[in-house]
This record gives structure tokens, sequence and C-alpha cells, in this order.
């Protein structure tokens, strides 16, 4: 489970301490309706523009990571949600930015919100790190100890356990296309830093 589902275990206190800066610009988590994050992303977008609160919203993101699927013995890549019914806001939780969010269509509420009117207390800087980094949007970069040409394992997904050579690595993304052996043949597959390992470690 991502620690952001488990942060209504803080106390109020702490709650208290980490929402009480209304001018620091955070990530926070809004629920949805399932298969209405990109709607909501969309309509919140347009809100932002429509009432001119960019400078208390910024970033919307749903959590996407490209997926391969093999049919016909064709690779074919999807969008895959990795926290269905969630979005990701990097705001600054005004009383003004609260309300918008909270009130646009598709929102159910914001986690890690009390109730009773509290508002909601930030994501870790360094949970949402790792989840920009998975999508290949971090701030951060890996740092790797393979390069192309060398043999890597890969550690997730649905190529999870196979090897396959490293042909080129992109840092600026932080991804790597490898070959891997797929019915007989080395298919090129592209795949996060973070989800792979050199082999033999």
């Amino acid at each position: 489970m991502p620690d952001f589902m488990k942060s209504s275990e803080l106390t109020n206190e702490e709650i208290e301490n980490i929402t009480d800066d209304k001018n620091n610009k955070r990530w926070y988590v809004v629920n949805t309706y399932s298969g209405h994050e990109n709607r909501v992303k969309e309509n919140l977008e347009k809100r932002v523009e429509s009432m001119g609160i960019q400078d208390s919203l910024f970033r919307i993101v749903v959590a996407e990571e490209p997926e391969i699927e093999i049919k016909n013995g064709k690779q074919v890549e999807k969008m895959h949600n990795i926290f269905p019914g969630y979005v990701f806001v990097e705001m600054k939780m005004t009383d003004e930015a609260w309300y918008v969010v909270r009130n646009t269509p598709g929102v159910t509420g914001f986690i890690g919100s009390s109730g009773g009117g509290a508002k909601p207390f930030p994501v870790s800087q360094d949970e949402m790190e790792s989840i920009l980094r998975r999508m290949g949007k971090g701030d951060r970069k890996v740092v790797v100890d393979f390069k192309a040409g060398d043999t890597v394992r890969v550690l997730t997904g649905p190529f999870s356990g196979m090897e396959g050579v490293i042909s080129t690595m992109n840092d600026q993304t932080q991804i790597a296309s490898i070959l891997i052996n797929l019915f007989g043949r080395e298919t090129p597959t592209d795949i996060n830093y973070n989800d792979l390992q050199k082999a033999g470690e």
C-alpha cells in the first residue's frame, strides 16, 4: 500500500504542522470516481484557467506508465493507471484552491482529510518523487551501474524476471531500450531504469 493511503494514521497535531503554511507548493492526492481520472485532470486545468488561480494550482498528474501488451505476436503500448481513482495535484493549500479542487466534477474528496472542514496533508516529497520517476517525470535522476551493451534483468511489469541486453539509454527520461528474446526473436523494449538490475547481482 502506498504511503499516501496510510497517512490518515497521522495525529491532528502532525497534520497541523504540515498543512499550516499556505505559501508552500506541495503535492496532494485527490480521490476521483474510478475511470474519471483524466476527465478530472482536464476539468481542473480548465478551472485553473477560467478562475485565474495559476498562482495556487500548478501541475495536475494522473499517474500513468506505459504498459506493453503482446497481441498477435506484436507489441502494443498502452497507458496503465498506476493508482486508479486518484489524481495528484501540486498546489498551495489556500482556501480558494482547496474549494475549487473539492468542487470539481468527478472529485470525491482529498486523501488525508479528517473531515469536518479540515484541510488535507500533503504527500511526502520522497514518495511523490518516486511516483514521478516511475512515470519518467522525476526531478532527481537515478544513478545506475549498467551501460549500453550490458545484460540486465527486468524487476517488475510484464517482463519481470526476463533478461536482455541494453541497446540504448536515455538519461533524460531514465528509460533504457533493451533487447528481450520474445518468440525466438530479439525485441526492443523500453524499461524504466528503476525497474532494471545488472544481471548477476
